[in-house]
């Protein structure tokens, strides 16, 4: 009997379970085939700091948020439509985040009395009245992955760690998911496990076809590809995106890539991913500590490579000195600082935008330098490269602040035409630029105020480097006092002139009437966004722009501050670019500033604009 087919135009899926029921792979595998399919989409991981946490408790729970749709989306979804909770603990972290008449489909085989009581129900949430309201599916998933496994040679425990597949066999039949992405992949990762391949694609075909043949779901829904762009898209993630931009800046500057780096949550997937790419000359050094990836990196830089180091907030504390020195010296560095949750260890794999201050000023002394923020996903390919080419034509480091949210979520990437991407021109000194054949280090491109890029060894262009002031054009050790004024307004004046080489604030704002500006920068761009939209579905009007470059700002950043009555300055710290606003502008910003490792909701962000605009 063939059951009805429902058109959506959106839906927002959820997979919780414990860290080692495979949710995030689950999540992952959903999303790469409802990219292959066409739809739009947006995704959240969110899972515990820890290896493996403590199983069935609420700090263990790992979740995976999926958006998908048939138009233009901006974030994962304020709310699921649907949960799929594999125990108790599942559900009760994640109940509060359901509106009234979402779905849920819980594994009844975990609700035991033990389970349930280590989470604090006393009874069972599934009948007593609690998820009343509620759409519930009771599915016993373990149970089922068992009985569909029985006749294959594999134990009870590897059976039972098979229900991840099954569930993904049954959304995948709810939401009419294409699978042979999945059959490919399980393929590719258990070739040399034959009967583990064959357990996990048995448990996702069954859960196929339960959907397809039990009465407890009468329907299946379909969502439409989505209108975009014409081009070649495939799903990318934050980091993944990341390192594409840097061998891409690497290409495109003829500069061999070197990452001098060591593991930290969540920037660790850059470091994987680049030292899959030898063959594009790219060169990856795990480090033994923070310090020692930074210092190879810059070595990597005076050698006459693209030295790029990449880290998270505990570790950019550990790195500023090595930072400082690359000010000094005056070469290319870029520096990923994907944000993660402070102070201290913080909240490893949660989100946040607070190191903008300490990428700013987080060094001793005058000690400026360019820094840039993605907005999204797929934004961090074009930041990437944005930030070597300003590296390697002004002879600065660099700080690229990504962060959490960007770095695992994922979003359609519309593939771009190399011939279309910036050429990054390093122009090494090749020859003497002094009188009577001397090398001048600090010599500067009159436009740039760049000093030339002598590359070790080569011939009459021997000259000191290091961390103690440099004469103004000899590069010689200098104490005086004229000099130390000299050299520390030009190396300022070098970051400012970036400003006439970046592209003016682009103000989004129909109709050129409203009265209120929101600002935002980094992460938050999908949020505000989203929040945007739905405050001008009421009729009201709001004007967006969004900073890619944080410093130096576009130069006609203070001329469009200057338009608005009021301006919002969205960010997930306790107001970092508001402050520089107010101290640079004298414009009195008003911070919405949320701080819970989460991005925003783009609900609340479209109240709070609306009080904003509705003032007297």
């Amino acid at each position: 009997m063939s059951k009805q087919i429902e058109q959506l135009d959106r839906v927002v899926i959820r997979f919780a379970g414990d860290s080692g029921d495979g949710m995030q792979l689950t999540g992952d595998r959903f999303t790469q085939e409802t990219a292959a399919f066409g739809n739009d989409l947006s995704t959240l991981p969110n899972f515990p700091a820890e290896i493996r946490a403590p199983a069935g408790t609420l700090p263990g729970v790992s979740s995976f948020q999926l958006h998908f749709a048939d138009h233009d989306i901006m974030t994962p979804g304020d709310a699921p439509d649907v949960l799929v909770a594999m125990n108790p603990a599942a559900l009760k972290a994640n109940l509060a985040d359901l509106p009234r008449g979402a779905t849920v489909i819980a594994n009844t085989d975990e609700f035991t009395k033990r389970a349930l009581t280590k989470v604090g129900y006393a009874a069972d949430p599934l009948t007593d009245g609690t998820l009343d309201g509620f759409k519930v599916s009771a599915v016993p998933l373990t149970s089922m992955t068992v009985e569909a496994l029985k006749g294959l040679d594999i134990s009870k425990k590897d059976a039972e760690r098979a229900k991840n597949m099954f569930a993904l066999g049954l959304l995948s039949w709810m939401y009419n998911r294409p699978t042979e992405g999945t059959t490919a992949f399980l393929k590719s990762k258990f070739a040399k496990k034959a009967d583990i391949l064959e357990a996990n694609l048995t448990a996702f075909q069954a859960g196929w076809n339960f959907g397809e043949t039990t009465e407890d779901f009468a329907v299946s829904y379909e969502i439409k590809p989505a209108r975009l762009p014409a081009g070649t898209y495939r799903n990318i993630t934050g980091n993944l995106a990341t390192a594409y931009g840097l061998i891409a800046g690497s290409r495109r500057s003829g500069l061999p890539l070197f990452l001098g780096s060591y593991p930290i949550t969540p920037a660790s997937d850059i470091l994987h991913e680049l030292s899959r790419h030898k063959a594009f000359g790219v060169r990856t050094f795990q480090a033994e500590d923070e310090i020692a990836g930074v210092g190879a990196a810059l070595g990597a830089a005076f050698g006459g490579a693209l030295g790029v180091t990449t880290t998270s907030g505990p570790g950019m504390v550990l790195k500023q000195e090595t930072v400082g020195l690359a000010v000094m010296t005056e070469l290319p560095l870029v520096i990923v600082d994907v944000q993660r949750a402070g102070p201290s260890t913080g909240m490893p794999t949660k989100t946040e935008q607070t190191d903008l201050l300490m990428a700013l000023h987080g060094r001793n002394g005058e000690s400026p330098l360019p820094v840039v923020a993605p907005a999204s996903p797929a934004d961090c390919f074009a930041t990437a490269l944005e930030a070597v080419r300003i590296a390697v034509t002004y002879r600065t480091p660099v700080i690229m602040l990504s962060d959490g949210y960007l770095a695992n979520g994922s979003e359609p990437w519309r593939l771009p035409e190399v011939a279309d991407l910036p050429v990054i021109e390093p122009g090494f000194a090749t020859e003497p630029n002094g009188p009577d054949g001397a090398f001048l280090p600090y010599l500067r491109d009159e436009e740039t105020l760049a000093r030339p890029w002598a590359v070790p060894g080569t011939a009459g262009l021997e000259h000191r480097i290091g961390g103690i002031e440099k004469h103004a054009e000899t590069g010689d050790i200098s104490y005086t006092p004229a000099n130390h004024d000299l050299m520390v307004r030009t190396r300022q004046a070098k970051v400012d002139a970036i400003a006439r080489d970046i592209p003016e604030l682009e103000v989004d704002d129909p109709g050129g009437e409203a009265r209120v500006l929101v600002l935002g920068w980094g992460g938050t761009y999908g949020s505000i966004t989203a929040g945007v939209r739905r405050v001008r579905r009421t009729g009201r009007r709001v004007a967006q722009a969004h900073l890619r470059h944080l410093n130096p700002f576009p130069a006609n950043l203070g001329e469009v501050l200057g338009r608005y009555d009021r301006v919002v300055v969205p960010e997930i710290n306790l107001g970092q670019l508001a402050l520089l606003l107010r101290g640079r502008f004298l414009v009195d910003v008003i911070g919405y500033n949320k701080v819970r490792g989460l991005p925003f909701k783009a609900e609340e962000l479209a109240g709070a604009l609306q009080e904003v605009i509705d003032r007297d």
